[in-house]
């Protein structure tokens, strides 16, 4: 019988690898108390042996590391800068505490779920085509305002989106999971979407990718939807069945604006890439100016949770971390 792994104390951790060069002498200005070295978990950290870094920061702009999950086996927190978190703890195993960024992306995120719904629903990419066409082309189009808009996801990006929404006069309904009270009211179950569905004009997804909302939104969601729907994504792309959305958005009943798609990236001669009613962004939701001082203030709290011996914050597995009773 192999061994239990050894726990570790909070105490413990002193050594932190940041793997771009901006955020490694943000944080390295700023770290009381810990060692900071760099490293981008494919090269050797530098200045010291990868087995001496207690707490990595995994890079946001290249997934070559994950090729080699292992480099971060002796790793006790690994902490990513993305929200997602899908498919890493199965590649990095139980042993290794995973914090996911958490609110790093709302604030961006956001922006363009809503940036999504106005170009949808103002037609603005047909006046930007009409644009670089030397054609002036008025016409009238939905608003936003009086829309019906059905938000699912309640997590940091889903709270955001609904936060941004409210002033534009719209009729929101909140999903998450199950049924809950939170500070802003009731939000309902995602057993309820068959009864949402038919009186959404606007549908807007935020979720994780996991068991229970791989293809959430498919055909028999899709079909409750009016004729003339918005399906916009900036969740996950599994989330929704990519075949499924397209027969409806091909056949013009269905529009959609997505972020995120499945597969990713979407081949160019997909037939969602030209639809009418379709606009398909290369997943740039997290990727704006909004991420890095939000990402250097995450890491620098988590920091200063485990100087304290807090829990980090966005803990998805433990690992080995010896945590405190909640």
């Amino acid at each position: 019988m192999d061994p239990q792994p050894r726990t570790v104390p909070l105490s413990d951790l002193r050594v932190v690898s940041l793997p771009e060069r901006p955020l490694f002498e943000e944080i390295r200005a700023a770290a009381t108390g810990f060692r900071c070295v760099f490293w981008d978990l494919v090269d050797e950290p530098e200045g010291c042996a990868r087995e001496d870094v207690d707490i990595a920061v995994a890079p946001y702009y290249s997934q070559r590391w994950r090729k080699d999950p292992s480099v971060v086996r002796d790793v006790s927190l690994l902490q990513l800068q993305s929200t997602g978190f899908d498919g890493v703890q199965d590649m990095i195993g139980p042993d290794v505490a995973l914090a996911a960024g958490g609110w790093v992306h709302a604030a961006g995120t956001s922006e363009i779920a809503l940036g999504l719904v106005i170009a949808a629903q103002r037609n603005l990419d047909r006046a930007v085509l009409a644009q670089h066409e030397g054609r002036w082309d008025p016409f009238f189009s939905r608003s936003v305002a009086d829309s019906r808009v059905t938000v699912v996801g309640a997590g940091e990006v889903g709270r955001a989106i609904t936060a941004r929404l409210l002033p534009f006069e719209v009729e929101l309904t909140r999903v998450a999971s199950r049924a809950r009270e939170d500070e802003s009211g009731h939000v309902h179950g995602a057993d309820e979407l068959g009864e949402i569905l038919p009186c959404t004009d606007i549908l807007i997804l935020a979720l994780p990718l996991n068991d229970a909302t791989r293809h959430l939104v498919g055909e028999r969601l899709l079909s409750l939807l009016p004729d003339g729907a918005l399906v916009v994504n900036v969740g996950r792309g599994a989330v929704v069945d990519t075949d499924a959305l397209t027969a409806e958005v091909t056949a013009g009943r269905l529009r959609c604006a997505l972020d995120v798609v499945d597969p990713e990236p979407l081949p160019g001669d997909h037939p969602l890439m030209g639809a009418e009613g379709a606009i398909v962004l290369p997943h740039i939701g997290g990727s704006n100016s909004s991420f890095r001082p939000r990402i250097r203030k995450l890491v620098l709290e988590q920091l200063e949770a485990v100087r304290r011996g807090e829990r980090p914050q966005f803990l998805v597995q433990p690992g080995r971390l010896e945590l405190p009773e909640d």
